[in-house]
């Protein structure tokens, strides 16, 4: 059975996410303490004893989702199941490099952290909008976009009917008028701190790109999919330049899925808190077999699964 992981990214956070998966497993709890070692942050303490305020800061977040899923991937190498590609979304593709071989563990929780706190310390001041656009093929909404004043963009392909766009709150906010009147099913404004995925990260990413420079990465061992265009990782990559590129281009998780799909994955699954992936996957592959691994009961599923399999 080919199986492909898919890691979540920011958004999918909850005080306590999978707290039963820390608790009954010693893997899983020390991945939490390996990881808080390395950056000096007692991560599990963070997720499972914080306020969902100081969780849903942008540093706190993402290298709390990260050990989140880097832990169930270690609960589930355990039962011997490993994936054969994997991928994810913004965030989680980091995830995909570390769980892939491309970055080692204590190299990749030190890049997210400082990926975290970059982007935390982006100054949006509040001027800035996203809204998911559901119904709509992306080619219109392209279109849509391009008519608006001001800067509004495609920056999340999610899956081939549902598009994020990303800009200023007024051209969002028109745009959104404009893609309702176009035959959008539904326009949902997201609860974001600032333009993710768009050229107005150019100086975060200019700033991650630097930090990267000096660091080292490796031929994985597990193929691993880039937002950027849905094409593997390879020895021959410039990581400074990819990981620079990934933060201000559009993710194209649409492009991700009809590649897995290519590749003849037989089961997708979504490791880490919530089912978003999950749920892109069923909209887009109407008979996909997809699982997200969030609990014990989860797990205990995937696992006989596998070995019916």
């Amino acid at each position: 059975m080919k199986i492909a992981f898919l890691f979540p990214g920011q958004g999918t956070q909850t005080i306590g996410m999978c707290k039963d998966i820390y608790d009954k497993y010693t893997q899983a709890q020390q991945i939490y303490k390996k990881a808080s070692d390395v950056i000096g942050i007692d991560v599990a303490k963070l997720c499972f004893e914080s306020t969902q305020e100081k969780l849903n800061l942008t540093a706190n977040t993402q290298i709390s989702i990260l050990v989140t899923s880097l832990a169930i991937c270690k609960v589930l190498e355990k039962y011997g199941i490993k994936p054969d590609v994997c991928t994810g979304l913004s965030l989680g593709e980091y995830t995909a490099l570390i769980e892939g071989g491309f970055i080692d563990f204590d190299d990749g929780v030190k890049l997210v952290k400082n990926r975290g706190d970059i982007m935390q310390n982006c100054n949006f001041n509040n001027e800035y909008k996203m809204a998911a656009v559901i119904g709509l093929e992306s080619s219109k909404i392209e279109e849509i976009c391009k008519s608006v004043e001001g800067f509004v963009v495609p920056a999340n392909y999610n899956y081939s009917m549902q598009t994020v766009i990303s800009g200023y709150k007024d051209s969002v906010l028109k745009a959104s008028e404009l893609l309702k009147q176009a035959g959008a099913k539904r326009v949902i404004e997201l609860n974001t701190a600032g333009p993710f995925h768009t050229e107005k990260l150019k100086d975060a990413s200019q700033k991650l790109k630097d930090y990267v420079d000096n660091k080292k990465f490796k031929q994985g061992n597990i193929e691993v999919l880039k937002n950027i265009d849905a094409t593997p990782y390879c020895k021959d990559d410039d990581f400074k330049e990819v990981l620079s590129a990934h933060m201000v281009s559009p993710v194209r998780m649409d492009k991700i899925i009809d590649r897995l799909n290519s590749e003849n994955v037989e089961l997708y699954v979504e490791v880490g808190p919530g089912h978003t992936l999950s749920g892109f996957v069923k909209k887009q592959l109407k008979n996909a077999n997809v699982i997200n691994i969030d609990s014990v009961e989860a797990i205990e599923k995937l696992v006989n699964l596998v070995k019916e399999n």
